[in-house]
């Protein structure tokens, strides 16, 4: 017979994290580049800035996330075994993004790395990443972990489209996770919608990121607002019960109904977006811990990540907040 190892009850959340890309773009810089304006950029997307990352790779903005998120945790960089790393525009094929994070970290100085992952589920990658690392300590197979969502959109954005271009940005955001007495971060929720499956793409022939912008919507205010529910009741608890919403950054015209089909309009809405603009996968861990820092966001109370986007994925879970102190 298999000896299983006696698993954790559960995980949380210890600490958050976030890398923002180097460079501030206004509105204002993308009416010199396109056939846009600041007041059509806020009206259909709610955003006002975004962030581009220049001489920052994928590995630069997910590793200064990663030592935030430690920082913010207590944790020492030894105690992670496993990384996992969200990105859909990773510069590198081989290693892996979650490999040269762990270099540049420092683990492994003793000749045992930890565990190295890169999740590609593009908008959801970070959902998909924490419930990867929540299974793997409650199952024995890490003890701590660090989940970071990492995105370079600006690096397959066609600056000539004023559909995609006014939405996309870069920037990082990281969570540590670590064993709890109690569960703290639920069961995630995930699959997909294979009939999209190109309503979101980066590929041939541009290379680009392109989307059908209808067709998303319409999902997202048909059919997310349902699988955001289950994550809830997966989790044992009542819409009633979430004090924050963290969705998929994608557009604020998408995040506040959302919001509104859930009941949550009145509880804390992480809207990020309007400073960072959409990053994919890193959108809800770098708006999460944006706010977190910012003291926006209160300690140990239950938050509805969720996300949504290319493939056609979707993911979500309840995590209580971190505690402080």
């Amino acid at each position: 017979m298999l000896r299983l190892p006696t698993p954790a009850a559960g995980t949380e959340i210890a600490g958050l994290g976030h890398a923002e890309a180097s460079r501030l773009m206004d509105n204002h810089e993308l009416e010199g580049m396109m056939d846009t304006s600041d007041e059509w950029i806020r009206q259909r997307t709610g955003i006002v800035t975004r962030r581009i990352a220049d001489g920052q790779t994928v590995a630069d903005l997910a590793t200064d996330a990663a030592r935030h998120a430690l920082e913010d945790s207590g944790l020492p960089a030894e105690a992670i075994d496993l990384v996992v790393v969200a990105t859909t525009t990773a510069e590198e094929r081989s290693p892996n993004t979650a490999g040269r994070v762990s270099a540049a970290l420092g683990l492994g100085a003793d000749g045992r790395g930890p565990g190295i992952m890169d999740v590609n589920t593009a908008c959801s990658g970070f959902e998909y990443a924490l419930g990867v690392a929540d299974q793997s300590i409650r199952t024995g197979s890490a003890t701590h972990a660090i989940v970071i969502g990492a995105e370079k959109l600006s690096s397959v954005t066609d600056w000539t489209d004023r559909t995609t271009a006014v939405l996309t940005a870069d920037g990082a955001g990281a969570a540590v996770v670590r064993p709890s007495g109690t569960p703290r971060i639920g069961p995630v929720v995930w699959g997909s919608k294979p009939a999209l499956a190109d309503a979101v793409r980066i590929g041939p022939p541009s290379g680009t990121f392109s989307q059908n912008g209808r067709e998303v919507l319409r999902w997202a205010l048909t059919d997310a607002a349902d699988h955001a529910r289950a994550a809830v009741e997966r989790a044992g608890l009542a819409l009633a019960d979430i004090q924050v919403l963290a969705a998929h950054q994608a557009n604020l015209r998408i995040i506040e109904p959302l919001a509104d089909a859930l009941g949550l309009a009145d509880r804390i809405v992480v809207t990020d977006v309007t400073e960072s603009g959409n990053t994919s996968a890193a959108s809800v861990p770098l708006g999460l811990s944006r706010w977190w820092h910012a003291g926006r966001i209160p300690e140990d109370v239950p938050a509805l990540l969720f996300g949504f986007g290319g493939g056609f994925t979707y993911a979500g879970m309840v995590a209580m907040t971190p505690r402080r102190g």
